[in-house]
Parts: structure tokens; C-alpha cells; sequence
């Protein structure tokens, strides 16, 4: 069985980040989801729960840190090429995300990277050669 990878987020407001998230593309499991969580299907392998605020606190010992004061984790999705990377970039803005740093490329690789709604960041990276 291949590993899978859950990146639970907090958020403000579940129905807009779940709209932000199925905006760019990435699917519903419903059967995982709550009135407290959406299960947000980005591959096979990869799922982000996107867990209010109060939920997410439920699993955590300390305070949830506001991503909006600084950030503390980016998480970086592949992308087939440059376009698709350009392409979920727009995506993300239109419904909602705010512009991050600017694109990057240096040599085999190119990427570009926006904020969710809540202030999550995430880098999309194009490589001309596999990992």
C-alpha cells in the first residue's frame, strides 16, 4: 500500500476554504467530511482536512497558530508542466487566494506559489526531470 499524506489545516471559515480548495480543481470526499471538516482529495495520495479552527484544536497540546501573523509550513504540489503551475496559480486567485512570491525559475525548474484564504502557503513546482 502506498503512503498516504493527510496536511490538516485550520481554518477560519469551513464553507470558504472548502470552496477555495474544490475551486482549484481538487475534489470532495464527503464520506470523510463534517459539518467541523472537509476532506479536500488533491491525488491518490495526497488530502488536505481542512478542520475549523476549534476542531483543529482538539488535536493539538498548545494554541493553533495564525497563519495570517507568519508562516510556518509551505507546501509544495508537483505540476506537469509550466502551464498547469501557471494555471493553479490563476485558479487560486480567482477563488480567492492571495499572491505569494513571485515565480521562480532556475533551470530545470519552475514554480510559482500563492496563499489560501486563511493564509496557508503553497508552492506549485514544475522539473524537467524526475526526482
Amino acid at each position: 500500500m502506498p503512503r498516504l499524506l493527510f496536511l490538516n489545516l485550520p481554518v477560519a471559515d469551513l464553507a470558504v476554504a472548502t470552496t477555495f480548495y474544490t475551486g482549484l480543481g481538487f475534489g470532495l470526499n464527503r464520506d470523510f467530511s463534517s459539518l467541523d471538516c472537509s476532506c479536500i482529495v488533491v491525488s491518490d495520495a495526497i488530502f488536505v482536512m481542512l478542520l475549523t479552527r476549534d476542531r483543529f484544536a482538539d488535536f493539538t497540546a498548545g494554541p493553533v497558530a495564525d497563519p495570517q501573523a507568519g508562516t510556518s509550513a509551505i507546501a509544495c504540489l508537483t505540476a506537469e508542466s509550466r502551464q498547469e503551475v501557471d494555471d493553479l496559480v490563476v485558479r487560486a486567485l480567482a477563488h480567492g487566494g492571495k499572491p505569494w512570491l513571485d515565480t521562480m525559475s532556475d533551470g530545470p525548474m519552475y514554480g510559482h506559489s500563492f496563499a489560501d484564504p486563511d493564509g496557508h502557503v503553497w508552492e506549485v513546482l514544475s522539473m524537467d526531470r524526475p526526482l
